[in-house]
């Protein structure tokens, strides 16, 4: 059983990297550890959490900042913005469920992993919404980068270099986000019984809309859904929404006639979508998160299932495939020959240890990419005491 460093100041933070290099001693980093599931295993004589560098910094509503110290829970930064009429837009999403873990999703976390929900076709990922870092690297040196105000210029842009990193470049102690309204309302256009491609196209057809479309997702035939549910969302002030639903129903009259989600229906719909939530019952089976073209999703999905039994549903209009498949060598090298033919990047969000062991957990880079990322990791982190392996063989 590994050591935990729970340090309460970011110059304790700094204090534990400085040991733990002189002794060449891995430390595996984390925030609430609700994602320990995702990523190769790391191999680490002791853990260091940020759980208990907690508290709002910075909250300024009329410049749409929130600054909080990385282990404060995602859940209070969100109540605080809630009580002002804001939110985090990208829509974090919380995995625990789909992930079996326990603990409280962290501000740091979301940074970190990089992750966004439904609405990033509309608002970005959780980076484009990350304008300040504070982080100890492997020299265990406190760096500071990025702005407490939306327009800023710093030199090297280490925020987005961290947003994504996973924990291998250094522990976030400190984070601001920007942030946006709360809209008066929101409701779903629910197209029945398309097939993948038709479904795709009527996503497409509505994002190429202007019509400012904030979810666009398509659910085939499975557990829970006896007919394929298409999905497109509208938010905003009501007069908008309403004459912006009733404009898509007409581009979109080829496809059928739509039923419409208000409201807290909706919103409870996209929550599962944004955490996995079709696919959270198949416990014995690997599951995928897939970036890709829009139009080159069905075909994706298509070839991946040729070759393995398994679910799958789309997000962001069809350049988010989920897709659930044995979990096995075989069906991970399906995975990874139909994303190279069809382009795309593929991760493994939940499978066995032994399996996240013995393959490629992210999508593999180029050998020149690869080898930029190695001097990377060898700049922040010199003697890879930070999650060593997290990634990729080596980072």
């Amino acid at each position: 059983m590994t050591s935990v460093h729970e340090p309460a100041s970011e110059e304790a933070v700094a204090e534990i990297v400085v040991a733990a290099r002189a002794d060449r001693m891995p430390l595996s980093l984390a925030g609430g550890d609700t994602k320990a599931g995702i990523g190769r295993p790391v191999q680490a004589a002791a853990t260091l959490t940020s759980r208990k560098l907690k508290g709002i910094t910075l909250y300024e509503p009329a410049e749409l900042v929130i600054g909080a110290k990385a282990g404060t829970p995602l859940a209070e930064i969100e109540a605080a913005l809630a009580e002002k009429g804001q939110r985090l837009a990208f829509e974090p999403p919380d995995y625990r469920a789909l992930l079996g873990t326990e603990g409280e999703p962290t501000i740091g976390g979301v940074a970190a992993a990089n992750l966004s929900g439904p609405r990033r076709i509309m608002a970005g990922a959780a980076r484009d919404a990350l304008i300040g870092v504070r982080f100890v690297n492997g020299h265990g040196e406190i760096v500071k980068n990025g702005g407490r105000v939306m327009k800023n210029v710093t030199g090297l842009d280490l925020v987005k270099l961290m947003g994504g990193s996973w924990g291998t470049l250094g522990l976030l102690t400190e984070v601001i986000f920007k942030v946006l309204p709360i809209p008066e309302t929101s409701a779903t256009l629910v197209y029945s019984g398309l097939d993948d491609e038709r479904a795709v196209a009527a996503l497409s057809e509505a994002l190429g809309s202007p019509f400012e479309v904030t979810g666009a997702a398509h659910i085939p035939v499975g557990e829970g859904y006896q007919t394929a549910q298409t999905l497109i969302r509208i938010e905003g002030f009501k007069p908008s929404v309403d004459y912006r639903l009733g404009e898509l129903r007409e581009t979109l009259a080829d496809y059928g006639d739509p039923a419409t989600l208000p409201g807290e229906s909706g919103d409870a719909l996209w929550r599962g979508l944004r955490d996995g939530g079709p696919l959270i019952s198949l416990s014995h089976q690997a599951i995928w998160r897939i970036s890709t073209r829009p139009g080159a999703g069905p075909a994706l999905a298509a070839a991946i299932r040729a070759k393995v039994q398994g679910r799958h549903y789309f997000d962001w209009g069809g350049g988010l495939i989920w897709i659930a498949t044995p979990a096995d060598d075989e069906a991970a090298a399906s995975v990874r020959a139909a994303t190279h033919a069809h382009g795309g990047h593929a991760t493994l969000m939940r499978a066995p240890q032994e399996l996240r062991a013995a393959i490629d957990v992210f999508e593999p880079l180029p050998e020149p990419l690869m080898r930029i990322s190695r001097e990377i990791k060898a700049r922040f982190d010199p003697d890879g005491i930070f999650n060593p392996g997290r990634m990729y063989a080596g980072i």
